[in-house]
């Protein structure tokens, strides 16, 4: 499998007015990060709700992404990578079901989240333990990756944990979230050489992070200008000064990822871009989304579209 590296949004998801998943209005979705210049996408992640979702909604809401980026492949050309995660359970022989019912939907990957396999945080022999019997329970033939979500709590990947899943073979992507530079540069000096890549989920280290070897975004403020982050992955080493530019930028609305009541200021975002979608998620009260953080959303807009 050859994948398309860049800026990977996080899949958010979108709700009809009785509170079931709008897999139309998600298709919209799809469509409007390919539009962007959007490299791939991170379907049935956190910031789709997925500890929210029951395993037939996740199954689905991938196969949705899968099927539309497919589709879009064959009217125009272009080839986006979806990465799939969506496994929440405890018990392992559970999340493996989960995983594979979404392998059997469509993915170019299966994105381990990194907690659930130590969910007490016990240690690595826990976590590699499980990790081995996780793989042996998934298809050979599925790429792997993973994702250090921040869900419950956040499970950093050790050195000894990267040298392993290198060995392996298997893994070819990482939704890093360490948000630490000097971390990012260690992880990638173990990873040399593979085929495992680190994509930076920390918009504030991002250009570092590629002038160091990363292989891309993946993060939740692609959902509101995916073009910048499309541009900084493909021109940071062509343009350094504009990259430095625009580096400033996101790093600084990046800060809007704290206090603010995501994914609803993602869904508001969507619908200052044409794309109707209700002021509903499972996560989070709709009555969070108060008049200050619509206007915190427009003027974000406002001042990303006038750099794109």
């Amino acid at each position: 499998m050859e994948y398309n590296f860049g800026s990977y949004p996080t899949m958010i998801t979108p709700y009809t007015a009785d509170r079931k998943i709008d897999f139309e209005t998600a298709k919209k979705y799809v469509r409007w990060y390919a539009e962007n210049n959007c490299h791939g996408i991170f379907a049935v992640c956190q910031s789709s709700e997925i500890f929210f979702l029951d395993v037939d909604e996740r199954a689905k809401l991938n196969k949705t992404v899968y099927d539309e980026v497919k589709k879009i492949e064959h009217e125009t050309g272009k080839k986006m990578t979806v990465v799939s995660s969506g496994h929440v359970s405890e018990k392992i022989d559970d999340q493996a079901y989960e995983l594979n019912k979404i392998a059997e939907s469509g993915t170019d990957a299966l994105i381990f989240i990194t907690s659930r396999l130590d969910i007490n945080n016990e240690g690595d022999d826990v976590w590699l333990r499980n990790a081995e019997k996780l793989l042996k329970m998934i298809p050979e033939d599925v790429g792997l990756g993973l994702y250090e979500c921040p869900f419950g709590y956040k499970r950093l990947v050790t050195p000894r944990i990267l040298e392993w899943c290198k060995d392996t073979g298997r893994f070819h992507f990482m939704k890093d979230t360490c948000c630490d530079i000097e971390e990012i540069e260690r992880r990638l000096d173990i990873l040399k050489g593979s085929e495992f890549k680190i994509m930076n989920a920390n918009c504030q280290t991002l250009l570092a992070s590629l002038r160091a070897g990363c292989s891309g975004y993946s993060g939740i403020m692609a959902n509101f200008h995916p073009k910048l982050y499309a541009w900084l992955c493909d021109n940071y080493d062509k343009e350094p000064e504009k990259a430095e530019f625009v580096q400033s930028v996101i790093g600084t609305f990046g800060f809007t990822e704290c206090g603010q009541p995501y994914p609803l200021t993602a869904k508001y975002n969507m619908n200052l871009c044409c794309i109707h979608t209700e002021n509903y998620a499972r996560n989070v009260s709709a009555e969070q989304m108060t008049r200050y953080h619509r206007d915190c959303v427009e003027q974000m807009k406002h001042a990303t579209d006038w750099l794109e």
